[in-house]
């Protein structure tokens, strides 16, 4: 079993990966959180939180990448600013 740090730092890694396709079209993103070891909040940045396409965007290309790195991830989903508390 790995340990919350773990998740993250794999997680932090899987969006290194995508990262460099977000800037290149003025966005980006941050990790704000993974709750039960299976949903992972993110929050879209820059160009991509206005973008027509960011929940394909989200599902296709940052979900499909983190669940390669973590399998045990179910879910990931855009928390858009503001909404976000525990920050």
């Amino acid at each position: 079993m790995i340990t919350g740090q773990e998740l993250r730092r794999t997680i932090e890694v899987a969006l290194d990966e995508i990262r460099p396709f977000l800037k290149s079209d003025g966005g980006d993103i941050e990790l704000l959180s993974i709750e039960d070891d299976s949903l992972v909040k993110v929050q879209l940045l820059g160009t991509c939180v206005d973008c027509t396409v960011n929940q394909m965007t989200l599902k296709s290309g940052v979900e499909m990448t983190i669940k390669k790195h973590a399998p045990q991830i179910k879910e990931v989903i855009n928390v858009k600013a503001g909404q976000f508390a525990n920050k």
